[in-house]
């Protein structure tokens, strides 16, 4: 079987200052364009101003935005004045401003105005102001100006989350042809990045490694918080630990595997927003190292009453929420390739099942609206299709 991968980085370096470091939040103020003024002698009325729209594209980053607004001022047009040859002013030009898909938009106070999850999808952030008319004494009202937060969450099928050095980057370059930095250090990935599996039949398959999270990333320790909002959108976590256990440094203690794993789920569960609810697989990785087959023996028999064995654990490391994994393998990501194509499959299985239950859990009628939807688009095509033929004989 021919395993066959792309590439798609989670960003593009933009052009200018600082355009090479990631960002996943940017901060701009965004203006409506005034009103133009109307016209009293005769009663005229002035334009609208442009509002400020923002637009899903699947091909900008933020950097990119922030080269388009290096001054992070974000201004829609004026109206037009009412005059005596043209009594209804015309409108301002909007400003249409492409943003990432997978933005938020917040304002300062916290207030989220939209979602931009998929691509062309927009939302409006500052109205143009009313043009002059008799309400207004005919003077034109200032548009809206506010100060908003895009915050960008990826928007990955599979989120790979671990401590570091666990192997993420390394099954990410394995899986896809992404090229993240491997090595054996602390924080070698210090941005996230995103692969994209694509299998014989061409389906893909997005896979995004996160930056190693560490003990105290619900409480912003580390890295690991930072990027911990990128799992949000992810419908499939994959825990990755090292089967040899994980020490940041001589400071900190040595965890043993089953700690790790504890260990990852309680940040997950102490960072909340319902994550520990998506389906969850582990991958215990490393297995070609020396005494790797008798710890895996030791893990599987703590994980195989994995709820029950946790509370042998000191307090601090034992989660509430403890996550029933759906299914749980050891692999060799350096040395076993064959192993990481079965992989690959298993993900796609696994995905596979999650959509089909989301599907049974939607209401009858929806799903019956959706067939019905269908069944006219095809018979539309179908009647497209009988005449363009047609017009051809």
């Amino acid at each position: 079987m021919v395993f066959c991968t792309v590439l798609r980085f989670c960003s593009k370096k933009a052009r200018g200052k600082g355009s090479g470091k990631f960002i996943d939040s940017l901060r701009l103020v965004v203006r409506g364009g005034p009103g133009g003024m109307g016209h009293p002698k005769y009663g005229g009325v002035g334009g609208r101003g442009g509002n400020v729209i923002l637009v899903a594209d699947e091909e900008m980053t933020l950097n990119k935005v922030l080269h388009k607004v290096p001054a992070r001022l974000v201004k829609a047009a004026e109206g037009e004045n009412s005059h005596a040859h043209r009594l209804c002013g015309d409108h301002g030009a909007d400003f249409i401003l492409p943003v990432p898909t997978g933005i938020s938009v917040f304002s300062t106070t916290g207030v989220k105005l939209g979602d931009l999850n998929k691509a062309n999808e927009q939302v409006i952030v500052a109205k143009g102001g009313l043009g002059g008319q008799p309400a207004s004494q005919f003077n034109g009202l200032k548009g809206e100006e506010l100060k908003v937060v895009l915050d960008l969450k990826l928007i990955a099928d599979i989120g790979l989350v671990g401590f570091p050095n666990a192997g993420k980057s390394s099954l990410l370059k394995s899986i896809s042809r992404a090229k993240p930095r491997v090595a054996a250090y602390p924080f070698t990935t210090l941005k996230p990045q995103l692969g994209v599996i694509t299998y014989d039949d061409f389906r893909q398959i997005t896979m995004a490694d996160l930056p190693g999270l560490i003990e105290g990333a619900h409480q912003n320790r580390g890295l690991g918080y930072r990027f911990l909002k990128h799992i949000e959108r992810t419908k499939l976590l994959v825990f990755m630990v090292d089967i040899n256990g994980f020490q940041l440094s001589y400071e900190y203690p040595h965890r043993q595997p089953f700690e790790t794993v504890a260990l990852l789920n309680k940040e997950l569960e102490l960072y909340g927003k319902d994550i520990l609810s998506k389906p969850t697989l582990l991958v215990v990785n490393k297995m070609d190292t020396e005494g790797a087959e008798e710890k895996w023996k030791k893990l599987k028999d703590l994980l195989s009453n994995y709820k029950e064995n946790i509370r042998l654990l000191p307090k601090v490391m034992q989660p509430q929420q403890p996550i029933a994994f759906d299914e749980i393998w050891s692999i060799s990501v350096q040395q076993d390739p064959e192993a990481v194509r079965t992989l690959a499959l298993k993900l796609r299985h696994h995905l596979d099942i999650h959509a089909d239950y989301e599907r049974s859990q939607l209401p009858i009628q929806q799903i019956a609206d959706g067939i019905k939807d269908m069944k006219q688009r095809h018979q539309i095509q179908n009647e497209l299709t009988e005449h363009s033929s047609s017009n051809l004989m």
